[in-house]
């Protein structure tokens, strides 16, 4: 009796190729390919409150992150920037030795979370994710020159993002307290940017995107909105007099974000309207603790 033939399984269309333009790794002198997203391979699905673009899935390529395909990583010292930055750093002496000294450190804290990565193959979910961690902790060791800080908070929030893609891949591996650490993590570095920006020890106005995602460039006034976002999403609850004090100033900040309403380069719509939202958000919180504060008996306080 002949078996009935099993339905053919089309495998997902290609969706990375590698440049014919090798990147050289500034700290072991190696050339090493750079992985890049074949251009129309994504279908952008909704913007969520903490402006990273969804991609809905498509039958000919399936699910597509191209969040991982915007750092690099050498495969021989574990170096792992955004693009970009393996040639700016390349004549910066102090920050390429502090580099190299922390290779093993770096190699070792990112397979104690990611074990089984692999920097040569075309690169996974869990692959784009550990090379996020190595450029995390990369950028721990550059100078001020470079906006690190600024850096590690984007990184960290694309980070916490992937974190929580690979939860819902591999659920029960801890992924997803993984990614409330990171969270913490870039709300405490967009917070030291702002701190830096306004003492002058590490100036951001030139950098060519602020993201957060890889899809726009919301500017200056989005490290702003992503330090409050943070901060009402993932903020300390242990104290909330200093919650609601950084509630106050982020409200603040928020409405000049806004201003009258109306959206142009600096100012772009999304930008507005999630602003909008959260400015709501705050002022609600404020509100109901101030009328707490208000309704409790003088013999209580």
């Amino acid at each position: 009796m002949l078996r009935k033939k099993e339905p053919e399984v089309k495998k997902p269309g290609k969706i990375s190729f590698r440049s014919k333009d090798k990147c050289l790794c500034p700290v072991c002198n190696r050339e090493f390919e750079k992985e890049e997203l074949f251009k129309g391979r994504v279908n952008a699905g909704e913007l969520t409150d903490e402006l990273h673009r969804l991609y809905v899935p498509t039958a000919k390529f399936g699910e597509v992150f191209p969040l991982i395909y915007s750092v690099g990583a050498c495969p021989r010292c574990h170096l792992a920037l955004l693009w970009s930055d393996f040639m700016a750093i390349k004549d910066d002496k102090a920050s390429l030795n502090a580099l190299r000294d922390d290779d093993f450190n770096r190699q070792n804290a990112v397979k104690a979370i990611f074990p089984n990565y692999d920097l040569r193959r075309d690169r996974t979910l869990l692959d784009g994710a550990a090379m996020y961690y190595l450029a995390l902790l990369s950028y721990e060791k550059i100078d001020l020159a470079y906006s690190p800080t600024f850096k590690r908070a984007m990184l960290s929030v694309r980070l916490a993002w992937l974190c929580d893609e690979l939860n819902k891949k591999s659920p029960g591996r801890n992924f997803d307290y993984i990614s409330k650490m990171f969270y913490k993590k870039s709300l405490f570095f967009y917070g030291q940017t702002l701190i830096n920006e306004q003492m002058g020890t590490e100036p951001v106005g030139n950098l060519p995107s602020y993201g957060p995602d890889t899809d726009f460039n919301y500017g200056y006034n989005g490290i702003i909105y992503m330090n409050a976002i943070l901060e009402y999403k993932y903020g300390q609850t242990k104290d909330m007099n200093l919650r609601f004090k950084k509630f106050g100033e982020n409200k603040r900040s928020i409405a000049r974000i806004f201003g009258i309403g109306k959206s142009n380069k600096e100012k772009p719509g999304p930008l507005l309207e999630h602003a909008r939202n959260l400015y709501d958000l705050l002022n609600k919180e404020l509100k109901d603790a101030n009328s707490i504060e208000a309704d409790i008996p003088d013999d209580e306080e």
